[in-house]
């Protein structure tokens, strides 16, 4: 039985409590860390970097951090790349390339919020594509969870009063949550036997290559400098947000997303990465004085209650399974 099949991973070796308590750790860790990006990517792009530019050094200075450490996690089993070069490929085109292409395409037609918005309806199409391929209908719990979460983005992004949009920007951002839940269910899944490690190497390497095309065919713009960049009104060299992007906001966020992905299954684990938003509303209050409303502060609550009411439906959708003779 596989996570991705059934979306309840277990290991026989560790607690059940244990790893439940772990895989929050590391999604938290994860989202936190994504979050970190847009604040960081703000002050570049402020002094004339574009937006492929900061993307591909991001991902690529991710990508030589990750893959020592995920060819020491593979242990000489190249047998596994061979067999899983379709799935690596499919998570570096889509899951880290395509979701941040697509995602940049999608603001250069439409407001951030209602893009973002478009995107992080990930996890509830996550949801239906268990349901639809795998028959796990979520019960009234979880769609209230769900619920509630996409109400809290919406106050998170502060849409209450309505936003225009665009069409091309629409298709652009559906295409980005298409590559969000695609990271969201292969990360989830453990029956290909690569390491997390090696599987986040893989896709970042996959990604660099797959941005650096991008960039060389000229459909994504690629504008650099080395102008100081400005965060809370301080100046910083230009290189520091960089590194902190590459680090952090990449090699961090998708080693530690793979790896929670494993131990919380496909469902609550993008359940749990919409906290992502609140991160980054936090971190545009303490990098760039956007102070967030009351409305914001409550809207993170309901994506907390959502992510709870998600996990008590798990609970209650396993509870009534019938027990195999």
């Amino acid at each position: 039985m596989t996570t991705m099949t059934h979306d309840t991973p277990a290991s026989p070796s560790v607690a059940p409590g244990s790893r439940l308590a772990a895989g929050l750790v590391l999604a938290v860790v994860s989202a936190v860390s994504f979050g970190m990006s847009g604040a960081l990517a703000s002050g570049l792009l402020d002094t004339g970097w574009t937006a492929g530019s900061v993307v591909l050094v991001r991902v690529g200075l991710a990508a030589v951090v990750v893959l020592p450490l995920g060819l020491v996690a593979l242990r000489g089993r190249w047998s596994l790349v061979r067999r899983n070069a379709g799935l690596i490929t499919m998570y570096g085109v889509l899951a880290v390339a395509g979701a941040q292409f697509c995602y940049f395409s999608a603001v250069s037609h439409m407001q951030v919020g209602p893009a973002l918005l478009i995107e992080y309806t990930a996890p509830a199409a996550v949801v239906v594509w268990l349901w639809l391929r795998h028959g796990q209908r979520p019960g009234p719990v979880t769609l209230v969870g769900a619920g509630l979460a996409v109400l809290g983005l919406v106050l998170v992004l502060d849409l209450i009063s309505g936003a225009d949009l665009n069409t091309a920007g629409v298709l652009w951002a559906l295409a980005a949550m298409v590559g969000a839940a695609t990271y969201f269910v292969i990360s989830a899944d453990e029956s290909n036997g690569l390491p997390p490690l090696t599987l986040a190497a893989g896709g970042l390497v996959v990604g660099t290559v797959a941005l650096g095309l991008l960039g060389l065919v000229g459909l994504m713009p690629m504008t650099a400098t080395t102008d100081p960049t400005s965060y809370a009104g301080r100046e910083v060299a230009w290189w520091v947000p960089l590194v902190v992007l590459g680090l952090v906001t990449a090699a961090v966020a998708y080693v530690t997303g793979i790896a929670a992905g494993r131990r919380l299954g496909s469902r609550l684990a993008s359940f749990v990465a919409l906290l992502e938003v609140v991160a980054g509303v936090g971190f545009a209050w303490l990098l760039l004085d956007e102070l967030p409303r009351p409305i914001q502060l409550l809207g993170g609550l309901l994506i907390l209650a959502g992510v709870v009411a998600v996990k008590l439906g798990e609970r209650t959708v396993r509870a009534e399974e019938p027990t195999p003779a």
